[in-house]
């Protein structure tokens, strides 16, 4: 454990939102218009905090503990990152599966905020949340897997920056294929075009937005910031796994990061600018062609 490691955590925290507002100012500029300001999600989480919170009779205890619960479960993950050649807060051997168990944390009492309310509405999305994140958890797993067999390490302190130029000369088709994946899950897991529409309210197709409907005030900004964390938190694992920064905290390690991520936020915008929304019956089948991506990746390393 390394104080260190909250230098990446804090710098996070306060960039989680900008990550959002670099997405969305991309897909104004394809769509031909000024867009929100940058800052614009910071100043939404500021309207909403200052906010009351309204709760229905019908729901209990769980309903008001899923928002700050979710959130602090998506600080966690946070620390268990190394970013920009920092070392993670907590490290050890196998520290990739916490990272997976916390994640699934998160989204479990987003869910069973969800459930509480006795709506059937939300009851629809939480539904739809826990079958595609059946799909896609597996194949998250997958794909750090076979980071770690070509890294050679089981942390994600050795994972993460692990993979050098070298390695992408020896196996590049594999590495890309398991990019391409860890890619396709950062969108299904943060309900992104083409699995779901952040910006819609239209019954059929709402996912995420649909759980939270019932949220105001702080727990709101609650759950909406531990949405922003949590895109970070794999944006910067996708990032930090492929992009070779320099081993160790130093100013141009953090700059290549932060380049690497802005460059991801670009490409998501332009994903969602560009292509439409799946219907849900062929959510499934792009989370099983991730999964056969992360296959053939891990048989490419294993040959």
């Amino acid at each position: 454990m390394s104080a260190s490691g909250l230098i990446p955590a804090a710098g996070a925290a306060l960039l989680a939102p900008l990550f959002l507002g670099v997405i969305h100012r991309v897909k104004a500029l394809f769509a031909g218009r000024a867009g929100q300001p940058l800052f614009q999600v910071y100043f939404d989480l500021a309207k909403v905090v200052r906010k009351g919170a309204v709760y229905s009779r019908t729901t209990t205890w769980v309903f008001r503990l899923a928002p700050p619960a979710s959130l602090a479960a998506s600080l966690v993950a946070l620390l268990l990152l190394p970013q920009g050649g920092f070392p993670a807060l907590l490290s050890f051997p196998g520290d990739f599966l916490a990272l997976l168990f916390v994640l699934s944390t998160s989204r479990f009492l987003t869910v069973v905020g969800a459930l509480d309310t006795g709506s059937s509405f939300e009851g629809m999305g939480a539904s739809r949340e826990a079958a595609f994140s059946a799909l896609a958890e597996p194949v998250l797993l997958l794909g750090l897997a076979v980071v770690a067999r070509e890294a050679g390490r089981n942390s994600l302190s050795g994972m993460v920056g692990g993979v050098t130029g070298a390695d992408w000369q020896r196996a590049a088709p594999a590495l890309v294929l398991v990019a391409a994946s860890l890619l396709a899950i950062l969108l299904a897991e943060n309900a992104r075009i083409p699995v779901d529409d952040p910006s819609t309210h239209l019954e059929l197709t709402m996912i995420h937005e649909v759980m939270i409907l019932d949220h105001g005030g702080p727990d709101l900004a609650l759950l909406s910031y531990g949405a922003a964390l949590k895109l970070w938190v794999l944006g910067a694992l996708l990032t930090g796994l492929f992009l070779p920064v320099p081993p160790g905290p130093s100013l141009v390690g953090s700059l290549m990061f932060l380049a690497g991520m802005l460059v991801l936020a670009v490409v998501i915008g332009v994903i969602e600018s560009t292509i439409a929304r799946l219907r849900l019956h062929r959510v499934p089948q792009f989370l099983v062609g991730a999964g056969a991506f992360a296959v053939m990746a891990l048989a490419l390393i294993m040959r």
